[in-house]
């Protein structure tokens, strides 16, 4: 049954693409529709002429794109329940499926872990499905056909959930790129722009080469295994020496690290999730991340099995790069959905980072609290995914309502837009980790599994886990910043542009319903957060062979890691004290007259009135720490002032130009770029164009082949 819930998510979400192909093909649909319908004995006339209303000219495309997001809504209430279900049931369901090739039949197997990211995606997949009907109203069906979008999304989501599915490296590829190939067609959607064309090109090629680097990483298994065979049951029996165990690591995390945008394999994400449609962005960060986050569990931990104290060692450093250099980047961005996607670096960052501390002590012989850092990472994972999507659906709301992205060009959107901007203040507040929000909980779990750093006996070890958990509370804090400057440029002070000036609440239902369901997902398991952490204990029990019941002591109220003496959280609690004193303020100041309600103009410090110029700007507003910080990023900043008067005195104009580029471009990208632009011209001087040069090529390839056959 758990199967089959399973399933019926992957064949719904197939479906909502196919009948998404349907969109141009209305007058054949509806023929063939109205002459089934005529079969139907003592069917009233009345239902005909709804049904015809439907299908006319005017409604088809509305209520078809309807009906493919509700084909999208129900696939994702079915992934949900498939992972409510095994996590409860805490049980492993094994199938066959006769889809592969002859001799190799497509293996099934889902267990807690399949579980935990199906629900993760579900969740996405129903607020998805709310927001997209309003969403792609905008799109002109002539250049951006929604048959396009609706069948590679619908694609896409199934290549999802059946990576989570697989039990063999050969079903795992073909879902792995049945996801990214799709992606490609999502990512390039809006292919007249030379931008989306470029980031497109660019994710695909990436795309490929992780998927090489995870082929070869399962080759190293499947050499080692009985048989030779691909099967994943076989892969765990696989016994590998350390040497080679460590080269099958490291050809997972290159792999697994490039789609999760891990620093420096990066670069194709800043770019991709911008040009995306919003909610596709949306399933990019806040899910396709997580997908690759769940390939790497999978094979380090499950398949791969005996970890080894040094991948531990070398996924905190990278996850520690990842996690600074993704919100010092953020924190200089001016495009609002390029500024979510460095965000989105910088917390796969620290997930891999708590991952690296799990492993650590896993090797070290303390089981209990591996489980305590692994149930860490998989609950930011998690809380990441509510988040991060709420966030890049209210940036396609703005986008929506502003016709804007650029940061420096909105301002007092509270004011117009007061519903987005109550759910986008939820979004940046549980991204900036503080308390009642869910990302607070799980980046206090990940400091609580740091600070246990007194029980390992390697001094190295004592000494890396400190400074790694003082790079983690310094991209809190980064992030923290980060976040204080978009809600309060984007929607606080005046308006800095006409589009904001006119900007209203957006006015379909369905999209604030997709914000909301998120939104309040992201309150509920900050103030209740035993309710998934169950879960993962559960996880942790399949994966790692060892409960965390002893060392996270569990209820409704209280969450005490490792013991009550060292640190305890009862969110409950702090909602009650924060609600009594929030009473006692509202009782006591509304009490005095004097005190009632007023509206006034802004304070203007005397200067006779404010103008937006006044403002910070996103520029100035990182200006600081741009300066404390400058061999961070590769700047280059030029102010040209034009001068007249006696002796040039007087400044007639300023112009003022900043440029920030990532170092990974300049150090690894573009001398690699030209690397293969000279082989190629190396290589084309073989093409002369002549045949006889032509024949001679193919006779001593021929001479060269015969030679080796004998």
């Amino acid at each position: 049954m758990i199967l089959f819930l399973a399933y019926c998510a992957v064949i719904f979400s197939l479906l909502s693409g196919f009948l998404a192909l349907l969109m141009r093909q209305r007058n054949t649909f509806s023929a063939l529709f109205i002459y089934g319908l005529e079969k139907i004995p003592k069917l009233p006339q009345s239902y005909l002429q709804i049904i015809n209303t439907c299908l006319s000219e005017k409604y088809y495309p509305l209520y078809l794109q309807r009906l493919v997001f509700f084909l999208l809504g129900i696939s994702g209430v079915f992934a949900v329940l498939a992972g409510l279900s095994i996590l409860i049931n805490q049980g492993v369901e094994t199938d066959q499926l006769s889809l592969g090739l002859p001799w190799l039949p497509w293996h099934v197997r889902f267990d807690s872990l399949s579980g935990l990211f199906y629900l993760i995606i579900g969740i996405a997949v129903i607020a998805t499905s709310l927001y997209g009907p309003g969403y792609v109203k905008g799109y002109d069906e002539q250049h951006h056909p929604f048959a396009v979008l609706g069948l590679f999304t619908g694609i896409f989501i199934a290549g999802m959930l059946m990576v989570l599915l697989a039990d063999d490296a050969f079903f795992f590829m073909i879902a792995w790129e049945l996801m990214s190939v799709s992606s490609y067609f999502l990512v390039a959607f809006q292919h007249e722009q030379s931008a989306n064309r470029r980031a497109a090109f660019l994710y695909l090629i990436m795309a490929q080469v992780g998927a090489m680097f995870i082929i070869l990483g399962f080759g190293v298994l499947t050499s080692y295994a009985d048989g030779y065979s691909f099967t994943f049951d076989a892969l765990r029996h696989a016994e590998l020496s350390t040497s080679w165990a460590t080269i099958a690591f490291v050809l997972s995390l290159i792999g697994f690290g490039m789609k999760a945008g891990l620093v420096p394999v990066h670069v194709w994400l800043p770019e991709a999730h911008p040009v995306a449609p919003s909610h596709i962005s949306a399933l990019m960060s806040g899910v396709m991340l997580k997908v690759a986050l769940y390939g790497m569990i999978r094979f380090c931990f499950d398949l791969l099995g005996d970890v080894q104290t040094q991948w531990g060692v070398v996924l905190i450093i990278i996850g520690a790069i990842s996690a600074l250099g993704g919100i010092f980047y953020a924190l200089m961005q001016t495009n609002l959905k390029r500024l979510l996607a460095y965000s989105s670096v910088e917390n796969m960052g620290i997930i891999f980072m708590v991952l690296g501390l799990s492993i650590i002590f896993q090797a070290q012989g303390h089981p209990e609290i591996a489980a305590l850092g692994f149930i860490a990472a998989l609950f930011h994972a998690f809380n990441h995914s509510l988040f991060k999507s709420l966030l890049f659906l209210g940036a396609g709301v703005i986008q929506h309502q502003v016709h804007e992205l650029n940061i420096g060009l909105m301002g007092g959107l509270i004011k117009r837009m007061p519903h987005t901007s109550k759910l986008m203040l939820v979004a940046c507040m549980s991204i900036s980790s503080l308390p009642l929000f869910n990302g607070f909980v799980s980046e206090w779990l990940a400091f609580q599994t740091a600070l246990q750093v007194d029980v390992l006996e390697d001094g190295v070890l004592r000494s890396l886990i400190p400074v790694a958990a003082a790079a983690l509370a310094l991209t809190a804090a980064l992030a923290a910043a980060c976040f204080v400057k978009v809600y309060g440029i984007v929607f606080l002070g005046q308006a800095r542009s006409r589009n904001s000036e006119k900007a209203q609440e957006i006015d379909d239902k369905g999209m604030l319903a997709g914000l909301s369901l998120l939104a309040g997902l992201c309150f509920l398991f900050g103030v209740f957060p035993a309710i998934i952490i169950q879960f993962l204990n559960q996880v942790a029990s399949q994966i790692l062979a060892q409960s965390s019941a002893n060392t996270i002591n569990i209820d409704w109220l209280w969450l005490t890691p490792v013991s009550a003496e060292h640190a305890s959280y009862a969110a409950p609690l702090v909602l009650m004290g924060v609600l009594i004193a929030g009473a006692i303020c509202y009782r006591y100041l509304r009490r005095d007259p004097a005190m009632a309600l007023r509206k006034s103009d802004t304070w203007d410090c005397g200067y006779g009135g404010l103008t937006p110029r006044m403002q910070y700007d996103c520029i100035s507003f990182s200006m600081p720490l741009r300066r404390i910080f400058s061999k961070v990023w590769q700047i280059e900043e030029t102010i040209d002032k034009q001068q007249q008067g006696a002796h040039s005195q007087q400044v007639t104009d300023i112009q003022y130009q900043l440029s920030i580029q990532d170092y990974s471009w300049a150090k690894i990208y573009y001398p690699i770029e030209k690397m293969v632009n000279h082989l190629a011209r190396l290589v084309g001087r073989i093409q002369t164009g002549n045949i006889r040069v032509y024949l001679a090529y193919s006779f001593a390839t021929l001479i060269v082949l015969l030679w080796m056959v004998s």
